[in-house]
């Protein structure tokens, strides 16, 4: 791996901090809690350890056992970005936990929080009103990536701008430009951090004609071994982060690592893949307390 970035350097000796193991949270035994825990979205819906409440958009709208459960309960899984704002100021614990939701949601952030930590990531710059925008090719030469910066997954808002055209197309939409350099990568690696550990890792191949890789715009899924470096850049992401679940997206290009971007809707078909049954990995990781 590259070694510009100082910050990311310290990574060959932390790997006895981080470590990654071959084996699945399912292999080892699970100890179910007296008590189930509380989530409100409906992700941990399957998982037979977890209480989902639904999410409501008046807490006034709760019934009053639910409310009352919300409000003794010492950790809420699941509980929306509006919600995680509002637990993180009554200093209630919540899984994903805030930092999560403020950045995982926001490209902007993200790239601004990723560029102050010194994580190699594409070269990005996020252009403000028409007078901004006006100057986007005097940073950035054609093809470059565009994407609208907050609400976008599974490739959906991220567009491969090759024209003044379809430039001045992207520059109507009602939102900050969000511009980043092309690398022309076929493929990327998927690492899937939740808590403090890499639950799964595994390659997606763009289809012959798509420049992203998303499964859900036909890419494949390869369960090939993912190299050590990409796996140690996505837990030191996610640690300085304090990102606790998130797909982060990793490429290599002219002999780099790139975190390309992280995701919380990061998508169940690589574990599916795998034979990894997500509700029994999810019970395994609340139960033994690690989320």
């Amino acid at each position: 791996m590259s070694r510009s970035s100082p910050r990311f350097d310290k990574l060959q000796g932390m790997r006895s901090l981080f470590r990654i193991t071959s084996r699945s949270v399912q292999d080892e035994p699970m100890m179910m809690p007296k008590k189930k825990v509380i989530a409100l979205e409906a992700r941990l819906r399957g998982c037979k350890n977890v209480l989902t409440l639904g999410v409501r958009p008046n807490f006034s709208d709760y019934d009053p056992e639910a409310a009352s459960l919300i409000r003794s309960a010492k950790k809420i899984y699941y509980p929306t970005r509006f919600y995680a704002d509002l637990f993180d100021a009554m200093g209630k614990e919540t899984f994903p936990g805030y930092h999560t939701y403020k950045c995982v949601q926001d490209k902007i952030r993200q790239t601004a929080l990723l560029t102050l930590l010194n994580i190699p990531h594409p070269r990005t710059r996020v252009f403000y009103g028409k007078r901004q925008k006006s100057l986007i090719c005097d940073h950035f030469r054609f093809p470059f990536i565009a994407k609208i910066p907050k609400g976008s997954a599974m490739g959906r808002g991220v567009f491969l701008i090759k024209n003044q055209d379809e430039l001045s197309v992207y520059c109507s939409l009602p939102h900050p430009a969000y511009v980043q350099e092309y690398l022309p990568i076929k493929s990327d690696i998927r690492v899937v951090v939740i808590g403090n550990k890499v639950v799964h890792s595994y390659w997606r191949i763009s289809p012959s004609n798509e420049f992203r890789s998303n499964v859900a715009l036909g890419a494949t899924i390869n369960l090939n071994s993912v190299p050590q470096n990409a796996l140690d850049l996505a837990l030191y992401t996610a640690k300085m982060c304090r990102w606790d679940d998130v797909g982060i997206d990793i490429c290599f290009h002219d002999g780099k690592y790139y975190v390309l971007e992280a995701n919380m809707k990061y998508g169940k078909e690589g574990f599916r893949a795998a034979g990894i049954d997500y509700p029994t990995l999810m019970e395994t990781l609340i139960a033994r307390e690690e989320i």
